[in-house]
């Protein structure tokens, strides 16, 4: 496939979710026909071509892997290939390029450089956690992961809460999985009766767990196992 062109290739949520109930065959079709990936983990981008049927692409294709450790000659190495007039698909380690993760700066980079930017579609937990939560759709924040610190998770959390209840906007974040039991009990812990939750957990996956509660409620029903699971929160004050 030639003509500079970047690819936003998603990946599923779970090595065991159903790819033809994720990944459009579009998207299987652009993939056959590129030479150049940026991936944020080449051992995760190669368990997706797999399952992808495509384990020929492996040995076909130039990998690189961009990720947080990533310095600024690897983003030129791939800005270089692109001027060259090649196409180039970037694979995230789950869901779609660019949220939370570091494919948005070589996106960046391409719009710098009028670079045209192509997204496929596919899976995006955040909005799947959004549209299944019953929260506002209409106005919502996304912030990502949370400070780890104790104190700063708690007072970001309240700040959160705040912003919720006075716009009415609902509140998206995550966090590591091996962490989630410890956020899961802040949240309890200190924010308001009153405060909805919604926890999405294995989004398209087998195991998927998703309900929505008041934090009163949350606090009285059996509670989620959500360790080291994939999981989105959602707050509405």
């Amino acid at each position: 496939m030639g003509n500079s062109k970047v690819y936003l290739i998603p990946n599923t949520l779970g090595e065991e979710t159903n790819i033809a109930a994720s990944i459009p065959s579009y998207n299987i079709d652009v993939i056959k026909q590129l030479h150049y990936f940026a991936v944020e983990h080449l051992k995760d981008s190669r368990r997706f071509l797999i399952r992808c049927g495509l384990k020929h692409k492996i040995n076909e294709s130039v990998f690189i892997e961009f990720n947080n450790k990533s310095n600024l000659e690897q983003l030129d190495k791939i800005i270089a290939i692109l001027k060259a007039g090649n196409a180039l698909g970037i694979i995230s380690d789950a869901g779609c390029p660019g949220i939370a993760d570091p494919g948005a700066k070589i996106v960046a980079a391409a719009h710098r450089n009028n670079i045209a930017v192509e997204p496929l579609v596919g899976p995006s937990s955040i909005l799947l956690a959004l549209i299944a939560s019953g929260f506002n759709g209409q106005s919502f924040t996304f912030h990502g992961y949370l400070p780890r610190e104790v104190e700063k998770r708690i007072k970001k959390l309240q700040q959160i809460e705040l912003q919720s209840a006075k716009n009415k906007q609902t509140q998206i974040f995550m966090e590591t999985p091996y962490r989630n039991e410890a956020l899961f009990n802040d949240i309890l812990k200190h924010l308001s009766l009153k405060t909805k939750l919604s926890i999405a957990t294995d989004i398209t996956l087998p195991t998927e767990y998703i309900k929505s509660k008041t934090i009163k409620e949350w606090k009285s029903d059996p509670q989620p196992k959500l360790h080291k699971r994939p999981t989105i929160f959602l707050l509405l004050g």
